[in-house]
């Protein structure tokens, strides 16, 4: 197989990224892309990092098995098949499943960190960051905490002030400058991913 085209995608914790990609997977074949997410390399509970309050702060970049998280990417721009098992962020009404990473023309690499660690970043032929307003993502924040891990909303709030906004202000935001693409989602981003999708399949004709 040809060198994959690989495309890092990042952006504010709820700023939509997500649906971005569901959204931009529908234009393509199955066989057409490969996405690998950084929810899947969060590190066990008991090694997370934690607050003054000793609460659990999953929103640092040193969450993240940043080595294994390279070392998947670097395996499906070699050609190989990469394994792992499903993160379910502690939700004990999820059970886990594995998941199967195959290699693809196009590799698609998300999370709010991807910028962030040089081994990874340095992948990358594309760089995408997804914008939206602070109070659109909290309002995204609070639904999807609710339904995907069981968080009240105290503290959906308290993780919002306390390790999110921080989080983005020194981790993320700062690498917004190195992206090829920003995408305003406060609203829509129909036309933006009408021009990603063009140009993507200019990578697979």
């Amino acid at each position: 197989m040809n060198k994959p085209f690989i495309i890092g995608v990042t952006g504010g914790s709820a700023s939509g990224k997500t649906l971005f990609l569901k959204s931009l997977i529908k234009s393509f074949r199955k066989d057409d892309l490969c996405i690998v997410s950084q929810d899947e390399y969060f590190k066990r509970k008991e090694d997370q990092p934690t607050d003054e309050k000793g609460i659990s702060n999953f929103d640092t970049p040193f969450s993240i098995d940043a080595d294994e998280f390279a070392a998947d990417i670097k395996m499906l721009r070699q050609g190989k098949i990469a394994t792992r098992k499903e993160y379910t962020f502690n939700n004990p009404a999820l059970t886990p499943k594995i998941l199967t990473f195959n290699p693809a023309p196009i590799i698609i690499v998300e999370g709010i960190f991807v910028f962030y660690y040089p081994e990874i970043a340095k992948l990358f032929d594309l760089k995408i960051f997804i914008d939206a307003r602070e109070h659109i993502k909290l309002r995204r924040r609070i639904a999807r905490d609710k339904e995907e891990r069981g968080y009240g909303i105290e503290d959906v709030l308290y993780r919002y002030e306390k390790h999110v906004a921080p989080t983005y202000q020194k981790y993320i935001k700062p690498f917004k400058h190195e992206a090829d693409f920003v995408i305003p989602n406060n609203l829509h981003f129909d036309k933006a991913l009408e021009v990603i999708t063009v140009f993507l399949k200019t990578k697979i004709a």
